[in-house]
């Protein structure tokens, strides 16, 4: 049986759990189309509220996927799989619920809609709110969540993601974030019913609660630890990502919101979060894991570039495929191409660890059609040539040209690059050189004949050549031996069909 408050009641809807804002924006349209003023402002100002959290969100998620930027601060190495993406596929089901209780509070309490835009008292009454009965509030409630019945039935499912992720913020029961709304509800409540309330503090305090969320599920270490060197106390005033990941590794610590204080006054600081934080921070400045095998991609064109995990990591993880809702954001994406194509380098985009290799994905900063054009040759070679040699002085044992990058007008399928430096220990290998070493590997050592189809083409070709100069026979069916193109000392080893 279910547990109560544990599922989402509008989890079926789909894309169609965001009609629920429906009324919020209905309201807003009727009164600037039909009125002279436009009235109930709490009503777009909670629109704004939640497209603001949504974006805050999104940015952290962003930026956490932004390996080439995050790599060597990420505080667990592992990649975020499908199975935790589709997990927390609902991850804003909290801001709709918080939309709706807040819409509840402004239809009870109708002086809500004449507070003032700003007042500086409030952001005092705030903040001492906040340190005194929220903080210690969600420690203790967060305590209560890893007791056993509450855990398994309701927690859990916070804790189901391996790798922390902005995301992971907002993936929780109903039970949980309601929870949480009171603890977000009681300072600014508080500050309104003292006379202190603002437009300006709703808004800050909100947006820096989420901001605040978001920064330790972020899975990347971004406080420096050289601020608590020289301002000790701060450690127990703001938490950091790797504070709260060890909550996540060892759940019987750090359970603050975002002070470890209370932590420290309930004996729940884990004693190895200020050394874990140095460590990561420090090391963020060294070079990272080297990868044994690099795909060396680039952009196809602006609708795909938006395909990436950085963007919107959800679009990212189904089939490509166009979608309307992206043309808006067409204009924009082609402005980042052409700062690409003046500033950018190549950069990191993916990683996989595929039986205990490291494989990256690189990208080449151009995009499919600039290949054509006979000005951008050099350009694009260049970015090639420095990819390949980077990847040379790390240490990588295989990179590999994707796609245009093996044009052979372009380099040859890379022979430029090989032939320029003879020295190279990484080897540069294309899909057609892989195909047919993946194909010459399947065949057994000790085979002596062999029967080729589509020896005329440029992979069949590679394979028999192979395979004559290993003194294997191979019989292959053409037409005409001009297709197949094979040197005299190769002939002696082939049989035409």
């Amino acid at each position: 049986m279910v547990a109560p408050l544990s599922a989402w009641p509008w989890e079926n809807l789909g894309i169609f759990k965001y009609m629920l804002y429906g009324p919020l924006a209905a309201r807003v349209l009727y009164s600037w189309i039909y009125e002279d003023t436009l009235k109930d402002l709490w009503c777009l100002h909670i629109l704004v509220i939640c497209a603001l959290r949504g974006y805050i969100h999104q940015l952290w998620s962003s930026y956490s996927n932004m390996l080439f930027l995050t790599r060597n601060r990420r505080i667990k190495q592992q990649g975020v799989d499908f199975k935790q993406i589709d997990r927390e596929w609902d991850w804003d089901n909290f801001i709709i619920l918080q939309a709706l209780l807040a819409s509840t509070a402004c239809l009870i309490f109708l002086s809500l809609d004449g507070l003032p835009l700003w007042n500086p008292k409030g952001f005092i009454t705030l903040v001492l709110l906040h340190v005194t009965i929220s903080e210690p509030l969600y420690y203790w409630a967060h305590r209560m969540f890893h007791e056993s019945y509450l855990f398994s039935h309701y927690h859990s499912l916070h804790h189901s993601s391996p790798v922390l992720h902005p995301f992971t913020a907002g993936h929780a029961t109903v039970l949980e974030h309601l929870v949480l709304s009171i603890v977000i509800g009681i300072p600014m409540a508080g500050s309104i019913l003292m006379g202190y309330g603002s437009t300006s503090m709703i808004y800050g305090y909100v947006l820096a609660f989420d901001f605040l969320r978001c920064l330790g599920h972020s899975n990347v270490e971004v406080v420096p630890h050289e601020i608590f060197n020289k301002l000790p106390f701060l450690r127990y005033l703001l938490y950091t990502p790797t504070y709260h990941s060890l909550h996540h590794t060892e759940m019987g610590t750090n359970f603050c919101l975002f002070m470890p204080l209370f932590d420290a006054m309930g004996n729940t600081l884990n004693s190895n979060s200020w050394h874990l934080h140095k460590k990561i921070s420090s090391d963020s400045a060294k070079k990272g894991v080297v990868p044994d095998f690099v795909f060396l991609a680039h952009v196809v064109d602006v609708i795909s570039a938006m395909h990436v995990p950085f963007v919107l990591r959800s679009f990212a993880s189904i089939p490509f495929s166009t979608k309307f809702f992206l043309l808006p954001f067409w204009p924009v994406t082609f402005m980042v191409m052409l700062v690409m194509w003046a500033r950018s380098k190549t950069f990191l985009l993916t990683f996989n660890n595929l039986r205990g290799r490291l494989h990256q994905t690189w990208v080449v900063p151009r995009f499919g059609f600039q290949y054509f054009l006979p000005f951008a040759t050099d350009g694009i070679n260049k970015h090639i040539e420095e990819a390949i040699l980077r990847a040379d002085k790390m240490g990588v044992k295989v990179i590999s040209l994707a796609a245009l990058n093996k044009n052979e007008s372009l380099n040859g399928g890379g022979t430029l690059f090989v032939n320029k430096h003879p020295d190279l220990k990484v080897r540069v290998v294309h899909g057609n050189t892989l195909t047919a070493a993946v194909i010459l590997n399947e065949i057994p050592r000790d085979v002596k004949e062999v029967f080729l189809t589509g020896a005329t083409s440029k992979l069949g070709r590679a394979i028999a050549l192979y395979l004559c100069r290993r003194r294997v026979r191979v019989l292959v069916s053409l037409l005409t031996l001009t297709r197949l193109n094979l040197n005299s000392s190769s002939v002696n080893h082939a049989i035409i069909l």
